[in-house]
């Protein structure tokens, strides 16, 4: 897979700056800073419990920090109520699944775009002609481009208890699409998946920046795919920024290696992260 380089002299998309938030006496994040690029694929790693889930409901505004500031195309968010934020152009999915399992693929989706709706709750009540034919709209938009993109167009009417997980967080991504995000922010994205199922999402994943012009945020515990697809990446250990660069600057870095492989002699333990780095790139291939 072939990553894309964007260009360094643009302004962030996205901006984390010295964010901190504590939960009690806990600091969950403790000055967490770094810049998403338009057009990039920024993933965020760290061991468990590291922070990163922390760090995406402090984006996308479920939670509010203590200090810092969330920047998003140059304006700061940070004090934005969630709606909002994805109003803007922040849309995301979830590390467990999120959706309505009652109801269908396609409900699901389009429950994405409430945001942007522009009909009031009479036009919804008695489905007057502005209200329906926005729902028209919608549909078509939904079945001719997000569906047929992300290949479920034969599961659009099926209700989604009745779908496998891989299938599943397809959907949530769907959903997220849906919300017509500036930055698709993706937390696991293919935890939990078989090899073909994460193949397939990594596939997806570069085509809606390739196609769409999506910038992609995303939390992800598979090494091999990050490598392959990011062209940053920020690691967290403890609530802290540890390390940031490129995929070959952060495999190589001596305090990530000591977060994933703990204390010992830097050399044998670089060597024994490249062997795992490997190993999952060769299982995703």
């Amino acid at each position: 897979m072939e990553t894309h380089t964007t260009g360094s002299a643009a302004a962030p998309l996205l901006q984390v700056d010295g964010i901190t938030l504590a939960f009690g006496g806990v600091k969950a994040l403790n000055g967490v800073g770094f810049a998403v690029q338009p057009g990039s694929i920024t993933a965020v790693i760290g061991p468990n419990g590291a922070g990163k889930t922390s760090l995406f409901n402090t984006i996308s505004g479920f939670y509010r920090p203590n200090q810092g500031r969330i920047l998003f195309e140059g304006a700061d968010i940070s004090q934005v109520h969630a709606p909002q934020r994805a109003k803007l152009g922040l849309g995301r999915s979830f590390q467990n699944i999120a959706l309505f399992r009652g109801m269908t693929v396609l409900d699901n989706i389009k429950l994405g775009r409430h945001a942007h709706l522009k009909t009031h709750v009479l036009d919804a009540l008695f489905y007057l002609g502005r209200a329906r034919r926005e729902e028209a709209a919608l549909r078509a938009e939904i079945e001719e481009r997000i569906i047929d993109f992300l290949e479920i167009d034969h599961i659009r009417h099926a209700p989604v208890a009745a779908l496998p997980y891989g299938l599943q967080k397809r959907v949530e991504m769907a959903r997220a699409l849906a919300m017509q995000p500036k930055v698709l922010m993706l937390d696991e994205p293919v935890a939990g998946m078989n090899r073909e199922e994460t193949e397939d999402m990594a596939r997806f994943i570069l085509d809606v920046r390739a196609e769409w012009g999506v910038t992609v945020l995303m939390v992800e515990h598979d090494m091999g795919m990050v490598m392959d697809l990011s062209d940053h990446v920020v690691v967290l250990n403890f609530g802290q920024v540890i390390a940031q660069g490129t995929p070959a600057q952060v495999q190589a870095d001596p305090e990530v290696i000591r977060a994933y492989l703990g204390s010992g002699d830097v050399g044998d333990l670089r060597q024994r992260l490249h062997a795992g780095l490997q190993g999952a790139a060769a299982e995703g291939s």
